[in-house]
């Protein structure tokens, strides 16, 4: 298996996170089904400056630990063609899906598999085709259009289509990778739901086992595992909101998983190294572990030899049970060795915490095209035009509004060129 990169070459491979820019017509419109704090929501003013100024804050936090940071930019809203093709619908939930803003959680934008897993030594990506809710099924062509443009790279990326909408797939919130460092061969851990029970399964079997294949991934090196349907039926609707793994290490609820002790037998044969932290359900409940976000958290290796870091929506850190067991986590002598919150309060409004806003890419950013990858410059180029031209709220019953239409558009628009992003406009 490639080191790294096309054989031969000598490349600087590290974790680079793409975080969603969150767009203009950020709303809390419940769109949902199983996503208990979007649908809990439902109704209320958001705030999409503020939302999309708390991510750019968490972008540049994470930047200042050192830590590569890339940026996808929303994706044009309202949608007129899904509306049209519809015959211009009264109904207020289509209406909603044309104006949702949820491509900011990245983190469904496509499943990455970096060069060291891969036959051909390239960085392979697929777009998830999101094709269980109707406001996500609309986003991937323009998904795709994006990740070809920041990653036009041939010797180094490889792009598929997403697959057939008859099998949802929901992408990397499905989806972790383990290995020894980032830049090693890893393993390829795949996430599915079984339908039933109150809630949809989002992501299914036969979708990441297409890619899989797609990425041409060696079969000893990737696990299939069945994500518990109690953590579905308790608001899980993604194994980001109960896993996260980075490197050698698997932070998980002990009942994320339908057979965790075969999974993590079958980790431990093909990484030996691998450390694997449970936290029990006696000490923090499925239904505590949902409600704050504690696993929907950005697990980094932080440069030099500091160890790595959990970076948690504020809401985890006010928990008394999730705190409790975080402190006494750091107290010990585990490989997470420090806890971070942030505020990404609107995005978790929308059942998004900082997991969600991220997706994360192994690769030399040298080959990334510039224009996507985050500067002090272009961090504050961006807060600049969310300051000015970012709704201060909307109130869903704005939506379908022609005038606040007019804004969204004209507000995505202005970033797209001030980035010399145009061809995306």
């Amino acid at each position: 298996m490639p080191s790294g990169g096309l054989r031969g070459d000598v490349m600087a491979l590290t974790e680079i996170n793409f975080d969603g820019i969150v767009g203009p017509s950020h709303n809390y419109a419940g769109l949902s089904l199983g996503n208990l704090a979007a649908t809990a929501n439902a109704g209320a003013v958001s705030y999409p400056r503020a939302a999309a100024l708390q991510g750019l804050e968490k972008m540049c936090a994470n930047r200042a630990l050192g830590l590569e940071q890339g940026f996808l930019l929303p994706l044009p809203r309202p949608k007129t063609a899904f509306l049209d093709a519809l015959g211009q619908p009264d109904d207020p939930a289509l209406r909603a899906a044309a104006w949702s803003a949820s491509a900011m959680w990245t983190a469904n934008a496509a499943t990455v598999s970096p060069a060291p897993d891969t036959a051909d030594g390239r960085c392979h990506l697929t777009p998830a085709n999101l094709a269980t809710m109707p406001h996500r099924s609309l986003e991937w062509p323009d998904t795709a259009r994006q990740l070809r443009l920041a990653f036009a790279n041939s010797r180094h990326f490889a792009h598929h289509d997403a697959v057939p909408a008859c099998f949802g797939d929901e992408g990397a919130a499905n989806h972790m990778r383990m290995a020894a460092r980032h830049d090693a061969p890893g393993i390829e851990i795949f996430v599915f739901g079984r339908s039933g029970g109150a809630f949809p399964a989002r992501q299914h079997e036969q979708a990441s086992r297409a890619v899989a294949r797609l990425h041409g991934l060696a079969p000893d090196r990737v696990l299939f595992a069945e994500q518990n349907p109690a953590a579905i039926a308790a608001g899980a609707f993604h194994n980001d909101v109960v896993a996260v793994a980075n490197e050698r290490v698997l932070f998980a609820h002990e009942e994320a998983f339908v057979d965790p002790e075969a999974l993590f037998a079958q980790i431990r044969e093909r990484l030996p190294e691998a450390e694997i932290v449970i936290v029990p359900a006696s000490a923090v409940s499925l239904a505590e572990a949902v409600a704050s976000y504690l696993f929907n958290a950005q697990l980094v290796t932080l440069p030099g030899s500091a160890g790595m870091a959990l970076v948690v929506p504020q809401e985890a850190w006010d928990s008394p049970a999730v705190r409790g067991w975080l402190e006494a986590m750091l107290a010990g002598n585990g490989p997470i060795r420090k806890v971070i919150p942030v505020d990404v309060r609107q995005s978790m409004a929308n059942g998004g915490g900082p997991a969600c806003l991220r997706l994360r890419v192994v690769a030399d950013p040298a080959t990334v095209d510039p224009r996507f990858l985050l500067s002090e410059t272009r961090a504050d180029t961006i807060a600049a035009i969310i300051t000015q031209h970012w709704p201060e709220q909307i109130d869903p019953r704005k939506i379908g509004s022609p005038t606040l239409a007019g804004e969204v558009a004209s507000a995505r628009a202005i970033l797209l060129q001030t980035l010399d992003l145009a061809e995306l406009v």
